[in-house]
């Protein structure tokens, strides 16, 4: 076993730990390797490893690799913030999960439906009010689902959440538990099941946490890939 099929292996025993604590099903939990400045080889060693979904934050590079591993069967999820004159480039990926205004929405779904695509959109929900991270206020949400009940090829399918770096995974806690929070806040208000059905939180420092508090999708990079290439000059 490669270095890279053993540190997945190994995400996914912590994954199946979490989901016992927890009393859920590890199936319920999907695993996006972030593969984010590493080369293409590296998701083609992941894949053979048996991984399916693949993270990238940046468009342009991601859109590279897409290309080059088009032999693969493999879902690429847009992770990182998404600029407006961007998204007729994200309708291309399988999932969206940086989705902060009801503006944005729409021109995802207009995007999509003008290539064909049903791509998947979680709407990054900001608890912390950081002004370094993107993301929708709580106040926003409502506006965001009604552009989402519009949309004609773009599925809204969840949340995704960014919690403040903090060294201790249990200072996440809150804001995770926060998110299931607004989920059930929003269900409440009539906002479909379907449009909620996923959290996407966690990252390979606090992953486990997330899946306590019902993350349904873990976002993980160097837990996988090791250590990420320093940018080159």
């Amino acid at each position: 076993m490669s270095d890279l099929a053993a540190r997945l292996a190994d995400v996914r025993a912590r994954i199946a730990r979490a989901a016992g604590r927890a009393g859920r099903d590890p199936a319920s939990i999907t695993l996006v390797a972030i593969s984010k400045t590493f080369p293409v080889d590296a998701v083609r060693d992941a894949a053979s490893a048996g991984q399916i979904d693949f993270g990238e934050n940046k468009v342009q590079e991601a859109l590279g690799k897409m290309d080059a591993a088009r032999d693969l069967s493999v879902r690429w999820h847009l992770v990182g913030h998404l600029q407006s004159n961007k998204a007729r480039k994200a309708a291309l990926f399988d999932a969206v999960h940086s989705i902060d205004s009801a503006a944005l929405l729409s021109k995802v779904d207009e995007a999509a439906l003008a290539v064909g695509r049903r791509p998947e959109l979680l709407v990054q929900v900001d608890l912390a009010g950081e002004a370094t991270k993107f993301g929708a206020t709580e106040d926003e949400l409502p506006a965001i689902f009604d552009a989402a009940r519009e949309a004609r090829a773009a599925r809204t399918v969840g949340l995704m959440l960014i919690p403040p770096a903090v060294d201790d995974p249990e200072q996440a806690r809150p804001y995770f538990r926060r998110l299931q929070q607004v989920r059930n806040s929003l269900l409440g208000r009539g906002v479909a099941a379907p449009l909620l059905r996923e959290l996407s939180m966690g990252m390979s420092h606090d992953f486990e946490v997330a899946i306590e508090e019902g993350a349904t999708l873990v976002r993980v990079g160097t837990a996988i890939f090791g250590t990420r290439p320093r940018p080159t000059p």
